[in-house]
């Protein structure tokens, strides 16, 4: 399928920065969300990123206004998404919220359309088993920052067929991204192997084993990784990280996925890292 127009359900942190990149490529982008408030913030939050690159080089001015007139953003799910030829749903990871909006696009939509999920550790085929369309159904998971980020991993579900993969492959590499297949088991490739490293990095600092930025510091200098397990923390969300942490546990029973105590204490004190002015560390003034 030639994909022209893509549909973006939510505009939070990953929804706006995939429908900025959506646009720079050259789509046509279908914005909606749950509200006004949400919808408003979500697009001044693409105005600014992509002001920012403007200023730092990255885009010319041109390209930025081009990117804004293929973008339209509408409150609920109404029939215009009818025009998608790819529909990325990328609400906050709740199952159930997921699954009525997977039936409600499902109905709204014609047969061709591809719905895909960018879940991080929901499982893709519980979505769509609730559409008549589960052959063309697949986990799309971007990276925070989208814009920057260059990874895209594709999640085939056991009934996800080659025509759909390719698609969205194809849709992949418009976008610029560097793409990693994997199959739709509990945090695919990524959150398999990231989860318990972050969680480790927790449980050696609740120890007391090392200062945070001695933990931090040396995983940078000593494995070459850009952040620390505490900063990267910070900066995924410890309510996020705590939330895919619970899933995988539940999912598979290993010890390496139950999350530390101090995670949850964090979580409840409402120290959720970047997003909440404090988590590991404190940011702003």
């Amino acid at each position: 399928m030639d994909v022209k127009t893509i549909g973006i359900i939510g505009c939070g942190l990953m929804g706006s920065g995939i429908a900025e990149v959506a646009a720079k490529s050259g789509f046509q982008v279908l914005i909606r969300e749950q509200n006004e408030q949400l919808l408003k913030k979500g697009l001044g939050r693409i105005e600014s990123s992509l002001g920012r690159a403007v200023a730092k080089g990255k885009l010319s001015a041109e390209d930025k206004a081009a990117a804004q007139t293929r973008l339209s953003g509408a409150v609920g799910l109404d029939d215009a998404l009818a025009t998608c030829d790819l529909i990325v749903e990328a609400v906050t990871e709740d199952a159930g919220l997921k699954q009525g909006i997977f039936r409600a696009l499902d109905a709204i939509c014609p047969a061709n359309t591809i719905l895909a999920s960018n879940t991080s550790s929901i499982s893709v085929i519980d979505l769509a088993a609730v559409t008549r369309r589960p052959n063309q159904v697949l986990g799309m998971h971007f990276f925070n920052p989208v814009p920057v980020m260059p990874l895209l991993e594709l999640v085939r579900t056991v009934q996800t067929d080659d025509a759909t993969l390719d698609t969205a492959r194809a849709v992949g590499e418009r976008m610029g991204k560097k793409m990693i297949v994997a199959k739709d088991a509990p945090g695919f490739v990524v959150n398999r192997l990231l989860i318990p490293y972050l969680l480790d990095g927790i449980r050696v600092y609740e120890q007391g084993l090392a200062s945070r930025e001695d933990i931090d510091n040396g995983m940078m200098m000593g494995a070459n990784h850009p952040m620390g397990p505490l900063t990267l923390t910070d900066f995924v969300g410890l309510d996020t990280t705590l939330f895919v942490a619970d899933v995988l546990f539940a999912e598979l029973g290993e010890t390496r996925f139950k999350a530390p105590t101090l995670l949850r204490r964090l979580v409840s004190a409402g120290h959720l890292g970047r997003k909440s002015g404090r988590g590991f560390y404190q940011y702003g003034s």
